[in-house]
């Protein structure tokens, strides 16, 4: 058998700080069982845990310094690697157009010499 709704509760007119009205149900505000306990992390989960589990100790100074400069020393190395990599491609592509060039311009001595400069 279901139950009938039931009647709403009464509700309270209080005055706010700023001087408005408001309703509110008593029944429906947070009752207070304690002290209200709230964490604040400054670093990520895995760093914290990281630096709990070294201590305060040389080893959670290390383990600091490989979270903050580990990621820069990685982007600098990528970073050189890209400015190498742009070089090879630029040498590569100018060597095959002077190799072409020569190819085709000098006729019979132009490929006599494009293969002795293919083979340096």
């Amino acid at each position: 058998m279901e139950s009938l709704p039931t009647t709403p509760a009464p509700r309270t007119v209080v005055q706010l700080p700023d001087g408005t009205h408001a309703y509110i149900d008593p029944h429906a505000l947070p009752q207070q069982t304690g002290p209200q306990v709230v964490h604040i992390h400054q670093a990520a989960p895995d760093r914290t845990v990281q630096r709990v589990a070294l201590g305060s100790g040389v080893g959670a100074g290390a383990v600091g310094a490989s979270v903050y400069f580990g990621p820069m020393l990685i982007a600098a190395i990528t970073s050189m690697a890209m400015s190498l990599a742009v070089v090879a491609l630029v040498v590569v592509v100018t060597g095959w157009a002077v190799v072409t060039v020569v190819k085709s311009v000098g006729g019979a001595d132009g490929k006599a010499a494009a293969k002795t400069l293919r083979k340096r």
